[in-house]
């Protein structure tokens, strides 16, 4: 068995591991290194031929049971250490640990460290301050709240295995990484601060009731705050002192604690058998004890032998040593001092007896400021207000201002320790058994214990003895002691021995819990504290405990220190109450506890009680502790190791998602809640690699409306055969959209042509009511190339399907110009060109852009255009208006653009265009078809050429693509004639085409049987002012002859040549307004509804667009976006 934990300790997958490897848990049985002869001969026989394939990840069951019999996922407990300390051969063979039942595994010790220093050191005073009913609703407040914490934890720890750690891997594992890092600190510094308090208490007793002289600072004759700060010092000097020697123990090895942890829980026990002796003693027997009281104030025992002012001695009056305290001489015409002449000395019981009805007094608080009088209830007392205190070290004073909140701080410390018995789990013969039921039995014993304490301290005791927390007023016994029986000192050892067991065990609890949590690995700076000895002895933890033990010891006040331990306790009980109400709730279906008695309700209820007491202890305490888990949390959220746990706060994501789609689906959003979810469509190279990543950048710099981002991939094949390229595409995106900080999902579709696997995107991207509402694509990048046809086809069609989808569609054109997001904008403008209404899309684009930092210093202009019968002036003044009202701050310009004639250089273009649709039409023919209808075009144009006119070519149908040569060159004119430049028209055949010489004043067209199938047939139009940039100037002629060839125009498609020209006239303005613009905004016009002609709508986007560095073309989605409204 041990070698089974040292492996599970020591893999990869173990949950102590360092975390870096995976965060999966670890496996007994799935994905096992077994190689294959040996699988074959593993199976070999046995009936298993039809899943023998399946083996490696479906193992048979009787392998299964097999290893889960002996698996184990626990770290070595620590009686394992011994054996590993004492022998060396115990690390190479197995070594079984004796397993321990309910009684001594869980019972005994959750009573040892629950019962402890406050029981023996603060109780009575507490009883003594809050008054029996308020100190009894204290420790039930308390008893319940651990109660129904312990009741959650026994669901929790029946729900399967609970390893190392206790309620850290309770917590983390039902909470998450998060939850649980944070909380494990928390209890861990709780568990290292009651090592510390622990260790004061020890001291306490040690220099207050056993060797009063061994105080290296002497508090004799010192008064006030002198004797406080000389008691605290010697609290620091000791403490530091008794925790370096406690530290070497655990240093040394656990064994010797252990060892020791049944001794000290038996003076505990036998402690607390000899307070309920003393008790029943009472009540026919009160011992002698008696407290001296001047008028109702109690007086300290060392300032006087006799509770008297004068004795008779031999017919003469006498004055005592009492006397001479508050009088400047023992003369009887010695001047006193007026509290003193004006009331009597009386010596009441201290311990009047359980019968004495003394408890009607003790009901109520009494609650008392700093360095006031410990007075005696019932007894009245001359005073006289207007006179100065005086003597007030003569009497007993509060040493600290007690309310109600105080104590419950000081007490809450007590009733930790409960999760001593699940800290052992490893160590029990039958944990989700004996853990239940002996934390359980546990809490309600020492529940019995403080309350029957509480009640028969206030029937036993005195009140002004019970508020004298230090004993002053009795001979500065110990006030428990004294109800003790046979003796004072069975509880004056008894509790130091006990404090001093605690803190050991403290000590040797706190290094193994940071551990744990160190080699979780979720808290990458703890990593270096998962080492330690050979043996697994934490010994740089240890180092770390000790010092922030040593923080407590120098605070040197026991009353100061357990308010901060409580509230490191009440957040972790807090959270293991939230992991069980939240597991409940949510019904997970792992979710199986053996431990049946729990409720939702009485989790939650918990849970309410942890945080009520938190603040009852200290608000600004708890308002630190949880500054603390938060801090933890946000770190390990921001760099902690991944985690998959199956915790319940991704099940809480889960049905919060699953609620809010329900929600969203119930309508779509209003315009003011609208924002860009985009879904964002990447090409692919090759390897599977991003072709475009700026496109990401444009994503991220889009996001100051947050939103859904999906980043979304097509690969061609099928499923079964190119899995493996989609996660490798998968992955480059995830790796991109992490470098480009795109907050996001990716997605990838595998089909069999891009352009299905493009249309399954757009169509089933998203989920419920959270869809995209915008799709994202690049224009296509050489769109007029041959081989690059298939994405200007699928372009196309996208464009279609976000406008039946009524999906907004951006498209950046030249997206490699645009900025990545390191990159400023120091000035500058985005210029939106509004010439139709798209819902509000052009506006809002530049507003979400300026928020990011690239473009925040760019301004923003508007410009629309103005017809000939629009009023310019009041277009201006209605845009301004409409802009202000949507809170825009941009500039506002109205462009007019006048009716003209229709240039020869549109002519020319469309004919062009129009040509190159019909060439391009051939590729879809056979070799004798295509032949024949080259030779056509051909005779045609030759013809035409010769006419000094353009070719008398019919308009075609078929989709169009522009070639190289003939792109970007042409710069439109102001003048309404214009006459083009020379041209290229070619006439492409086959994919690998070589060019043909042409001849510089007439096209050169090799014949049909010249030419091969691979051969590429150019015809160039020019003339003999081919020389001249502008041949309108160069030959005037040429203008006569331009408009001699209107019978040959006539012919075009009228409605291609109105939007040529329409795309040019528009070119011109924005190209003379927005050139030097750092990104231009511009309306997409949409396709033609029906195919014919498609190539000819990329040609209108070119024109469209040419001469702009940055373009973004956007379509509306067919609603608003924007509001004028609130």
């Amino acid at each position: 068995m041990l070698n089974n934990l040292t492996e599970c300790e020591e893999g990869d997958g173990g949950p102590n591991s360092q975390g870096d490897a995976t965060s999966k848990e670890s496996s007994p049985f799935i994905n096992s290194s077994t190689s294959d002869v040996e699988k074959s001969q593993q199976y070999d026989g046995k009936n298993m031929a039809l899943f023998e394939e399946e083996m490696d990840t479906s193992p048979m069951v009787s392998s299964l049971l097999s290893s889960l019999a002996n698996y184990s996922n626990l770290t070595q407990g620590s009686k394992e250490h011994e054996e590993a300390e004492n022998n060396e051969e115990a690390r190479k063979k197995t070594v079984q640990a004796p397993r321990m039942g309910t009684i001594m595994g869980v019972y005994l010790p959750c009573m040892q460290n629950i019962l402890g220093v406050i029981l023996f050191l603060r109780m009575t005073w507490l009883v003594g301050v809050g008054g029996v009913l308020g100190t009894f609703a204290i420790v039930f407040m308390c008893c319940s709240t651990t109660m129904l914490t312990a009741i959650s934890m026994s669901a929790i720890a029946t729900n399967g295995v609970v390893p190392a750690g206790g309620s850290y891997y309770m917590i983390s594992r039902s909470l998450g990484p998060e939850f649980g890092g944070a909380v494990g600190i928390c209890f861990y510094l709780g568990t290292t601060f009651a090592g510390a308090m622990y260790i004061l208490g020890c001291i306490e007793i040690l220099l207050i009731y056993i060797v009063p002289p061994a105080a290296i600072f002497k508090m004799e004759g010192l008064e006030g705050s002198e004797a406080e700060a000389a008691l605290l010092n010697n609290m620091r000097v000791y403490g530091t002192i008794v925790l370096s020697l406690m530290s070497l123990v655990v240093f040394v090895g656990v064994k010797y604690v252990n060892k020791l942890a049944l001794v000290f829980l038996a003076c505990v026990i036998l402690s607390i058998l000899a307070v309920y002796a003393g008790v029943i003693k009472t009540s026919f027997d009160p011992p002698e004890f008696p407290v001296c009281v001047l008028g109702n104030r109690t007086l300290l025992s060392k300032g006087f032998d006799i509770c008297a002012k004068t004795i008779e001695q031999g017919n003469v009056t006498v004055t005592t040593r009492l006397w001479r305290s508050f009088c400047d001489s023992e003369f009887l015409n010695a001047t006193c001092d007026d509290y003193f002449i004006n009331n009597n000395v009386s010596q009441i019981q201290g311990i009047p007896g359980v019968t004495s009805g003394i408890l009607a007094e003790n009901l109520f608080s009494m609650f008392a400021e700093k360095n006031s009088f410990i007075e005696k209830r019932g007894i009245s007392a001359v005073l006289d207000p207007e006179a100065p205190l005086t003597n007030t070290n003569r009497y007993v004073l509060a040493d600290i201002t007690s309310f109600f909140t105080l104590l419950v701080g000081i007490y809450f410390p007590s009733v930790t320790g409960i999760m001593a018995g699940s800290n052992r789990s490893g160590d029990l013969q039958d944990a989700q058994k004996s853990i239940p039921i002996g934390t359980i039995l546990a809490i309600t014993t020492t529940s019995f214990i403080y309350m029957s304490s509480v009640i028969l301290f206030g029937a036993c005791v005195d009140g002004v003895v019970l508020r004298d927390k230090f004993g002053e007023g009795v001979n500065g016994n110990l006030v428990i002691g004294t109800l003790a029986w046979p003796s004072p000192w069975v509880i004056v050892f008894g509790s130091f021995f006990s404090t001093c067991g605690a803190g050991l065990q403290s000590l040797t609890g706190a290094p193994r819990l940071l551990q744990a949590i160190s080699r979780d690995g979720i808290i990458p700076f703890l990593r270096v504290f998962g080492h330690g000895k050979a043996n697994g002895e934490p010994t740089w933890a240890l180092l770390l405990t000790a010092c922030i033990c040593e923080i407590g010891i120098l605070i040197a006040s026991l009353d100061s220190v357990a308010p901060i331990l409580s509230m490191f306790f009440l957040m972790c009980y807090m959270f293991v109450n939230l992991a069980c109400a939240l597991q409940t709730l949510l019904r997970t279906p792992n979710w199986r506890p053996r431990f049946k008695f729990y409720h939702w309700a009485l989790s939650l209820l918990g849970m309410s009680l942890c945080l009520t007491l938190m603040f009852l202890c200290s608000w600004y305490y708890a308002i630190i502790a949880m500054g603390i888990a938060g801090c933890i949390y946000k770190y390990i959220e921001f760099c902690g190791a991944e985690k998959e746990w199956g915790d319940g706060i991704r099940g809480i994501s889960l049905s919060a998602a699953r609620y809010a789609l329900m929600r969203l689906e119930e309508g779509p959003p209003h315009t003011k809640n609208w924002r860009p979810q985009i879904l964002v469509l990447m090409g692919l190279d090759g390897e599977q690699n991003v072709e475009q990543p700026r496109l990401l950048s444009l994503t991220n710099q889009l996001k100051a409306g947050k939103g859904l981002t999906i980043v979304g991939a097509c690969v061609e094949g099928t499923y079964l055969n190119n899995q493996p390229q989609a996660q490798k595409a998968d992955q480059s995106l995830r790796k991109l959209m992490e470098i480009e900080k795109v907050k996001g999902f990716s997605q990838v579709v595998i089909s069999s042509n891009l352009r299905d696997a493009t249309s399954h995107l757009i169509q089933a991207g998203g989920l419920g009511g959270l869809r995209h509402n915008a799709v994202l694509v690049s224009f296509p990048k050489n769109w007029k190339q041959a081989e690059e046809h298939h994405r200007c086809r699928n372009f196309i069609e996208i464009v279609r399907e976000t406008t039946a989808a009524q999906l907004a569609l951006m498209v950046p054109k030249n997206i490699s110009a645009y900025p990545s997001n390191g990159e400023r904008f120091t000035e500058g403008y985005i210029d939106v060109w509004w010439i139709v209404h798209d819902g509000g899309m052009l506006m809002l684009l530049p507003f979400l852009l300026r928020q990011h930092k690239v473009w925040r210093k760019c301004k923003m202009r508007i410009f629309t255009v103005a017809q000939m019968d629009d009023n310019s002036i009041q277009m201006k003044k209605d845009l301004m208006t409409f802009l202000y009202h949507l809170r825009f701050d941009a500039e506002v310009e109205v462009v007019e653009m006048h009716d003209s004639d229709i240039s020869a250089y549109t002519y020319e273009k469309t004919l062009v265009m129009e040509q190159r649709s019909k060439i391009l039409k051939e590729m879809h023919l056979t070799k004798n078809e295509r032949e024949r209808e080259i030779q056509s075009i051909t005779d045609v144009s030759r013809g035409s050429i010769r006419r000094k006119n353009p070719s008398n070519l019919h308009p075609q149908r078929s989709i169009a693509e522009e070639s190289v040569t003939g792109s970007g060159e042409e710069k439109p004119e102001e003048e309404s004639v214009r006459l083009s430049r020379p041209r290229q028209v070619q006439l492409i055949q086959g994919k690998n085409a070589t060019p043909t010489p042409t001849s510089p004043t007439s096209p050169t067209v090799p014949t049909p049987a010249a030419m091969s199938p691979g051969e590429e047939v150019q015809m160039t139009w020019t003339d003999e002012t081919e020389k001249t940039n502008n041949p309108a100037v160069a030959n005037p002629e040429n203008i006569k002859d331009m408009f001699n060839m209107k019978p040959e125009w006539e012919n075009l498609n009228q409605s291609n040549v109105r939007r040529m020209h329409h795309a040019q006239k528009l070119n011109e303005v924005i190209v003379k307004k927005s050139q030097e613009a750092k990104l231009v905004l511009l309306n997409m016009p949409g396709p033609p509804r029906n195919r014919t002609g498609e190539e000819n709508y990329m040609e209108f986007l070119e024109v469209l667009t040419e001469g702009l560095n940055r373009v973004l073309l956007v379509r509306g989605g067919g609603r608003e976006v924007i509001t004028i409204y609130s």
